[in-house]
């Protein structure tokens, strides 16, 4: 297991498994112990420094397969597979996943989900692309993920200083944060329409949908505030979205495990946006658990070994449920009240606020910049979003400004 957090080492070993665990020295403690059989405590992102290690104690503990929950892990995960000959998702596939780049130039060459896009690192770069294809346009990251750095350009007044802001992230983030250097981004032609996501399980090959989630998103760009399943667009059109999946999930050759794509709802049609061979962030696993019963987790970890028998079709909804994030506004948090009124609150699943008086809140550019949430379920999704909005209603975070 490459990273994660201690809730899935215990899953794990609650299916009987044992469990090699490569973490970063500073994010490994005694919560994760009871769980782990062996820990390697690396720089993991180092895959020349860290394949020859893992080799060396492959010999010792000889590990049957390795993944990784989490972005930052895909790579070093499908490296390290593919150096022992483990018989995971190829490499090809998960650098064609992380890579948004190559991941549409493939599509656009199979003629799935064709969208103008091309790679720029400069003002001029961006210019051309604008004047080629027209405004607005989307400029985002080659390989990253938790909405860092994505930024639609309405305007023609706008383009130098959103080259600026790009560029300037990769001096703001936590090199730790990101999977590369911010030198280079990837040019889109806007697609209007409601985002959704698509959460698969892959058994050697063969497919199966197992839930769809709708997104809700800040007005002012693309950060997630919120996710609910199931999916509250029509039948039919979800119908059209699982096939474009499906035919994709082909297309870029995945084989096992969870996979989280998400799809633009657009004029012509559903649109690949991005895709990646792990559960989907943001707690969408919980989400699915609840509406569907299924919890991915498990499937990603046990149905390679025969301990969990594989999904033969797409399970049905049997709730709702909802997740909706704090953002409050920026600055220093004074009080936080309303939390122990929500505590007791049937329709409550769970409750995460992630600052005290004193903390700072940044203004929101990312994921990061979220300050908790709250999960709540419902008899349907509907129910589930109005429980989840009253719940994160009752509770207050209260700032003001820094000078």
């Amino acid at each position: 297991m490459v990273g994660g957090k201690p809730k899935i080492l215990r899953k794990a070993h609650d299916l009987g498994l044992g469990v090699v665990y490569i973490q970063y020295q500073d994010e490994y403690d005694s919560a994760h112990w009871p769980y782990v059989d062996q820990a390697l405590l690396v720089d993991y992102a180092d895959t020349e420094r860290v394949l020859p290690v893992v080799r060396s104690l492959y010999e010792t503990f000889p590990f049957q397969m390795v993944m990784s929950p989490w972005e930052l892990g895909l790579l070093p995960a499908a490296k390290i597979d593919n150096e022992l000959g483990l018989g995971g998702n190829s490499l090809e596939t998960v650098e064609l996943l992380l890579d948004k780049s190559r991941m549409r130039s493939h599509l656009n060459a199979s003629g799935i989900s064709p969208v103008a896009a091309e790679v720029g690192r400069t003002e001029q770069d961006l210019r051309e692309f604008a004047r080629a294809n027209g405004l607005p346009v989307v400029v985002k990251p080659i390989d990253e993920a938790g909405s860092i750095g994505i930024f639609l350009v309405r305007d023609e007044s706008d383009l130098a200083s959103v080259v600026e802001r790009f560029h300037a992230l990769g001096k703001q983030i936590d090199k730790k944060d990101l999977a590369g250097d911010l030198d280079r981004f990837l040019m889109e032609e806007y697609l209007d329409g409601p985002e959704i996501s698509v959460e698969t399980l892959s058994f050697d090959g063969r497919h199966v949908l197992v839930g769809t989630t709708d997104k809700v998103c800040v007005d002012s760009g693309f950060v997630e505030t919120g996710h609910s399943q199931p999916s509250r667009h029509p039948a039919s059109l979800l119908r059209d979205v699982e096939e474009l999946v499906l035919k994709f999930l082909d297309a870029v050759g995945l084989r096992h495990g969870p996979a989280h794509t998400e799809v633009k709802l657009t004029s012509r049609g559903p649109v690949i946006i991005e895709s990646h061979n792990r559960v989907g962030g943001d707690r969408i696993h919980d989400l699915t658990e609840i509406a569907y019963g299924i919890d991915m987790d498990r499937y990603a970890l046990g149905s390679r070994f025969g301990l969990v028998e594989p999904l033969q079709q797409a399970p049905q909804p049997v709730a709702g449920a909802a997740i909706r994030f704090f953002t409050p506004a920026p600055g220093r948090v004074t009080e936080v009240t309303g939390a122990e009124a929500i505590a007791d609150d049937p329709a409550l699943f769970d409750l995460v606020i992630s600052v005290e008086p004193g903390d700072e809140v940044r203004p929101l550019t990312w994921s990061e910049d979220r300050v908790g949430h709250v999960v709540a379920r419902g008899a349907t999704a509907e129910e589930a979003i109005a429980n989840c909005e009253r719940l994160l209603a009752a509770v207050h975070i209260h700032t003001e400004p820094i000078t």
